[in-house]
């Protein structure tokens, strides 16, 4: 039987980037808040640019909890679901903002209206067969002050292409009206991302440097970007990439009022004869431990958020908690982050130092911000160029058929060509439908027993035509910028397990096809709300980390300014 803890006021279960923001305002309003976190307690120390143990070994993650309950995949129902690869997230306090890359991009407005604006604009039938997809309950401007809060209290840098209405051509021309600029300015250009930017311009685009939670000077006594070339999958090791693990979960502690509890395996939420939430069973050292809550905020991540509601059955709640409509799980969708471009130039690139927040962003073909009138899809991609290279990766670089792949001759092409090639990142819109889905696996389990997560899910026409049209586009900048070849990946249909997972437990106004209401709280258990991309209803062609933290700040603070209400 579980050891029953002393009562708290909140319990979030995860403190990443989403739990670790929301801690903040909770703590600061005088709640008593407890936050589970499944991994350790990582320092600077911890955070070695390594890239054999990061990058090849990917440690830590191999060896923590999330590496064993990696989600089983399948492409539609009628297949039997094989466990795929690694699992790309952390458990650590701060998460995988630990280890990400720190894009901290905003949706743009379009993405919160994707039904209305594309029947306003081609009408209804636009829409892909078989979507699910809604507006969202609001629209851009209601998150906005929650974007710019977020954005100060971890530190984002970046240039605002658009202040109150005012333009400024130096950042990103499509964004959505924005309260005041970023509290640091861009990270800084390489030459290569110079020339890149010229060859946009020569093609009409609008080049613009993408926003970062990651330090471009000193801030908030944390010290600026080094530069140093290995924040893929690493930590830093001076503290400028912004994780809530430096700065909203410190600041929350300060208060007296957060707890941090480490190693904790959250394995079910409980309820009453009600079906209200009481608190959450965990193991610790073996240890079952029974942690009562008078409110419970799951922030675990997308596949965790669904499976810990699936996993969480009772009488009152016989299909998993929260899920009496048999919509936990229901709407999930992952960017399609593959059919990938990469160049070759007769110039070397110079990439051996940064990281990859550190680029130029081309938004011309992203979302609605061009006409779709004669093509076959909705929504469309952010081009990302980058400044990313490390000796290893370099390595195992294609010969463009122009070597073999070992041998002499390879080496001698490697030797040569190593720092003059360059591969685009290309975000793009991904849609929900009602085929694609979240369950448990009927078959895999964890360590302790319980259930991995199956993924059901596969890119369907519109996301597969927004790819190939975004290679030509990224190939025809690729040119311009003087590249002798280009080489294009598949377009890909599998959707793998993904840091960009959203969906599974849906925020909308209507119960009957949303888990959560327009403030991430359950519309079936008045004291359970759900933090995290799993309330997205939307991707855009964006990470969705800062939208993520954006939410969680709304979220907590509706919570603290309507407490009794809630919770009694």
């Amino acid at each position: 039987m579980a050891t029953r803890l002393p009562g708290t006021d909140v319990v979030i279960v995860g403190l990443g980037a989403a739990g670790g923001v929301a801690a903040l305002p909770l703590a600061e309003a005088g709640l008593d808040v407890i936050g589970l976190e499944a991994g350790g307690r990582l320092t600077r120390r911890d955070f070695a640019p390594d890239e054999i143990r990061n990058n090849v070994r990917a440690w830590p993650f191999s060896v923590q909890k999330c590496a064993n309950e990696v989600p089983t995949l399948r492409r539609t129902r009628s297949e039997t679901a094989v466990q795929g690869g690694g699992h790309p997230m952390m458990n650590a306090v701060g998460g995988t903002t630990l280890h990400y890359w720190a894009q901290s991009w905003r949706l743009n407005p379009w993405d919160f209206e994707v039904v209305s604006a594309t029947t306003r604009r081609y009408g209804r039938s636009r829409l892909p067969e078989g979507t699910t997809v809604e507006d969202w309950p609001f629209g851009y401007a209601e998150l906005e002050p929650y974007y710019d809060r977020v954005e100060h209290e971890i530190g984002v840098s970046g240039q605002a292409g658009n202040v109150d209405g005012r333009r400024d051509e130096r950042g990103n021309p499509f964004e959505g009206p924005r309260a005041r600029d970023y509290p640091m300015p861009a990270l800084r250009w390489t030459g290569f991302l110079d020339g890149m930017a010229d060859a946009a311009r020569s093609l009409g685009w609008q080049p613009f440097p993408g926003p970062a939670a990651i330090n471009s000077r000193a801030y908030q006594g944390r010290s600026g970007c080094m530069y140093h070339g290995f924040c893929n999958r690493g930590g830093c090791h001076v503290d400028a990439k912004n994780s809530p693990a430096v700065t909203t979960i410190p600041r929350a502690e300060a208060t007296g009022r957060l707890k941090v509890v480490t190693h904790a395996h959250v394995r079910r939420i409980e309820t009453d004869n009600r079906g209200r939430v009481t608190g959450v069973t965990y193991v610790q050292d073996r240890e079952e431990l029974f942690q009562p809550a008078r409110f419970v905020l799951l922030a675990s991540y997308t596949y965790e958020n669904v499976r810990l509601l699936l996993l969480s059955k009772s009488r009152a709640w016989p299909l998993g908690l929260s899920n009496n409509r048999a919509q936990v799980g229901r709407h999930y969708l992952s960017h399609h982050q593959g059919a990938g471009v990469t160049a070759l130039f007769p110039y070397d690139t110079h990439a051996w130092y940064g990281l990859p927040a550190q680029g130029v962003a081309v938004d011309d073909w992203a979302d609605d911000n061009f006409d779709h009138g004669g093509l076959d899809f909705i929504g469309g991609g952010n081009l990302w160029v980058y400044s990313d290279r490390r000796p290893i990766a370099a390595a195992g670089m294609s010969t463009f058929g122009r070597a073999p792949a070992w041998g002499s001759a390879w080496k001698r092409f490697v030797r040569e060509n190593a720092d003059r090639t360059n591969s685009a990142y290309i975000q793009k819109t991904t849609l929900p439908y009602e085929s694609n889905y979240l369950d448990l696996d009927p078959v895999v389990t964890d360590p302790v027993g319980d259930p991995v997560i199956r993924v059901t899910a596969e890119y369907k026409r519109n996301e597969l035509a927004i790819a190939e049209f975004l290679q030509d586009k990224m190939e025809r900048w690729y040119r311009a910028a003087g590249a002798v070849d280009v080489l294009r990946g598949g377009l890909g249909g599998q959707m793998g397990v993904s840091t960009h997972a959203y969906g599974g437990t849906r925020m909308g106004d209507d119960p009957e096809t949303n888990v959560v209401d327009r403030h991430g709280l359950s519309h079936e258990v008045p004291n359970l709300g759900v933090l995290g991309a799993s309330v997205m209803g939307t991707s855009g062609a964006r990470n969705p980390t800062l939208t993520a933290q954006a939410l969680a700040w709304r979220t907590a603070e509706h919570l603290v300014d309507n407490w009794r209400s809630i919770v009694e």
